[in-house]
C-alpha cells in the first residue's frame, strides 16, 4: 500500500505491507498535529500560546516540548525553539546581503530567546516573558513521522516507510523488493536542481537531513551564511557545511539534531558524537579549495 499527499507545506509518502487503506486515519493524525503545533494556523495551540492565551495543551505539544527541552540541554542551546522570531527577521526568502539586516532589531529580539524561559505547569505552557515566541518547525516533521510510524505499528504493520519532506522512518523491509529500504542522500546544489548523491540501506531507524544550500545570504566579501541562526548571537552561522544527515531511532531526534549541528561546525560535531554513539551522521561540506567533501561519523552507512 502506498499513500501520498501534501502536509505541512511539503509532501508525504507512506508505504507499508498490508491491504488496509489508512488514508483517513493519517489525515486525522496530521490534522491533530497541525492543530497543536502549526504556527501557520491562527487557532493552533502554539499560535494561541504565542498570543499568551492560557489553556491546557495536548499530548502532541507536550511530547514535542519535552523532546525539544532534552535536546536543547544536550546541545547547550544550539537547538532552541524560541529563536523563531529572529529567524523570521533575517528573511532568508530574499537573497539580500547580510549587512542589510537591522542589528538593533536583532538585539531587541534576542532578549526573548532562551528555551529556559518557558516551562510546563499543570499541562499549560508558562513563559517568563510574554514576548517569548515558540515554534517547532525544526522538529515537528520528525515528530509527525514518528506518530505515523507508531500508528502503523499499533496496527501490527512491521514493514513500512514513512517520509515527510525528506524526514524518514522505516521498519522491517521493502516486501515488494524483498530487501532493506533504500533512501537517497541529495547532492547539494545552489541552483536548486535536485540530484541524488548516493543511496543507503536503512533498517529499523530514522533519518533526517538538513541543508544550508537552498537558503543563504552572502556578505560583501563573498562569504556565505546559512539560514540557521546561531542561538547565542542571533546572527547566521558562517559555515562550510552544506548538508547534515542524522540516523537514529526516532525521527524527532534526528530532525532536531540535524538542525542543531548546522550551527555547531564540524569539529564541535565530532566532539559531540563521541559522547553520543547512538547518532550516526553524514556531513557534506566545502573544503578550503571549495571542493565538496564528505565525512561519515559513528558508523553512518556508506
Amino acid at each position: 500500500m502506498k499513500l501520498t499527499g501534501s502536509i505541512f507545506g511539503t509532501t508525504y509518502v507512506v508505504i507499508y505491507s498490508g491491504d488496509v487503506n489508512f488514508k483517513d486515519e493519517l489525515k486525522g493524525l496530521f490534522s491533530a498535529i497541525n492543530k497543536s503545533l502549526s504556527t501557520y494556523q491562527t487557532n493552533s495551540d502554539i499560535s494561541k500560546i504565542n498570543r499568551n492565551e492560557s489553556f491546557a495543551v495536548d499530548s502532541h505539544f507536550i511530547n514535542v516540548y519535552n523532546a525539544s527541552k532534552e535536546i536543547y540541554g544536550k546541545t547547550q542551546g544550539a537547538f532552541d525553539p524560541t529563536i523563531g522570531n529572529v529567524v523570521n527577521a533575517w528573511n532568508f526568502g530574499s537573497k539580500s546581503i547580510v549587512k542589510e539586516v537591522d542589528s538593533l532589531k536583532i538585539d531587541s529580539l534576542m532578549q526573548y530567546v532562551g528555551y529556559y524561559k518557558t516551562y510546563i505547569k499543570n499541562d499549560s505552557l508558562v513563559k517568563s516573558d510574554p514576548h517569548v515566541y515558540l515554534e517547532f518547525n525544526a522538529i515537528a516533521k520528525g515528530y509527525a513521522v514518528d506518530v505515523i510510524g507508531e500508528f502503523l505499528e499499533s496496527k501490527n504493520i512491521n514493514n513500512y516507510l514513512v517520509e515527510i519532506g525528506g524526514e524518514i522512518r522505516v521498519k522491517g523491509i521493502n516486501t515488494e523488493k524483498n530487501s532493506n529500504w533504500k533512501v537517497g542522500l541529495e547532492a547539494p546544489n545552489f541552483q536548486g536542481e535536485q540530484a541524488i548523491l548516493k543511496s543507503i540501506s536503512l533498517q529499523d531507524g530514522s533519518m533526517a537531513t538538513s541543508g544550508t544550500y537552498r537558503k543563504f545570504k552572502i556578505d560583501t566579501d563573498g562569504n556565505r551564511y546559512s539560514h540557521i541562526i546561531d542561538t547565542q548571537t542571533g546572527y547566521p552561522s558562517k559555515t562550510n557545511l552544506l548538508s547534515i544527515s542524522v540516523i537514529t531511532d526516532k525521527c524527532i531526534d534526528a530532525d532536531a539534531y540535524a538542525t542543531a549541528f548546522k550551527c555547531m561546525g564540524i569539529e564541535k560535531i565530532k566532539l559531540f558524537l563521541k559522547l553520543h554513539p547512538e547518532l550516526k551522521v553524514y556531513l557534506i561540506f566545502e573544503n578550503e579549495m571549495q571542493e565538496l567533501e564528505t565525512l561519515a561519523l559513528n558508523g553512518f552507512p556508506v
